[in-house]
This record gives C-alpha cells, structure tokens and sequence, in this order.
C-alpha cells in the first residue's frame, strides 16, 4: 500500500475530537480539493504486515486510516489484521468510492466528508462537511438518508478573514438547523499533528 505517513496523535475533527489515534495517511485521492493539506504525491510501500506492526508501538486502540481517500486503496484483510490486534478502525472518505459490501461492514466507522455528489458508499456513521457557505441541500438529504452524526467544519483556506468569515456562516447554519455540529480541526487549534 502506499503510504504517505503514518502517526500516533489526537483525533482532532468529528464526533472523535480529543480521542488518542494513530494516523494511517494513505497517498492518493481521486479528487484535488484547491483547500486539502496533504502532500498526495509523497509515500512508501508498506505492506499489511508491515503496516500491523508500525501501528503496534503505539497504545491507543484507535486507528484512523484517511488520505487522500483510503477507499482506493483499502482492504478487508487490512481492516481485518487490525480487528486480530484490538483495534477500532475508522476511515475518512469523501464517500465518491463504493466500498465492497463486507468491507464496508467490517469498519468500525465511517466518517464521510462528501465532495460530490452523490456518495457511493452505502454506509455512514458521520457526515463531515467542510463548510464554505454552499448550499446545504444535498448535504441535508444525505444527513437524512443516512441518519448519521453531523458535523460542519469551517473550511480552512489560509486567509484569516476567510477563515473567520467561514466560521461564523457555520455557527450561523447550526443556530439555524441544529441537527449540525461545529467541528473546528482542534489539532490546528492546539498545535499538534
């Protein structure tokens, strides 16, 4: 599998902020988001086994594989050696990839941070948004549909006044539908990985 990096740090989006995680980025994604921060051209080829292993230094026993979009590259036997060794695996998608049907089921949870529409995937534990001010209609049937935690995550574009002004029309949009929550990328906040 390439891989782009993997680390032991804090969950710091969704319904998992502040939860102990190890970090599995795998290199790759079949969309190029202007706003995405992670370097999909760099990686190394590990295997499953070698994969297991770099994770079993670490204590926690959660274990977040994301991207890029994992869904290109993800295996049930992956997911199944990390369940052998005590893990709770969860993947962020941008749910564009339908994932075979016993592999979706294997994953503890899916969080789906949507680009396009429709998702292809068939499951959902949390919808993510990274929010911008767009028309949230396709994300309130999504919500609906799936009947999945939801959170709005102010889009981060490296421009203070853009970052505050997308703040403030997600905190504005939850007041309004309180189905959603904030999500604010913390690790960002407290300076950590």
């Amino acid at each position: 599998m390439k891989v782009n990096e993997i680390f032991y740090s804090l969950q710091g989006e969704g319904v998992f902020t502040g939860t102990a995680a190890i970090f599995v980025r795998l290199a790759g994604c079949n969309l190029h988001c202007d706003f995405c921060d992670t370097k999909h051209e760099d990686y190394t080829i590990f295997t499953e086994e070698e994969i297991v292993k770099a994770i079993s230094d670490y204590p926690a026993k959660h274990v977040v594989i994301t991207g890029g979009e994992p869904t290109l590259q993800l295996t049930h036997s992956l997911v199944d050696r990390l369940h052998e060794v005590g893990k709770f695996v969860q993947i962020e998608t941008n749910g564009s990839i339908a994932l075979d049907t016993d592999l979706e089921r294997s994953i503890n949870w899916i969080t789906c941070s949507p680009k396009t529409i429709p998702v292809k995937i068939q499951r959902m534990n949390e919808i993510k948004v990274v929010y911008q001010g767009q028309d949230m209609e396709p994300y309130e049937k999504i919500a609906t549909a799936y009947e999945c935690f939801c959170s709005l995550q102010p889009c981060d574009v490296n421009d203070e006044i853009k970052n505050e002004n997308n703040l403030t029309a997600a905190i504005g949009y939850i007041k309004s539908h309180p189905r959603w929550r904030l999500s604010l990328q913390t690790h960002k906040i407290i300076n950590i990985r």
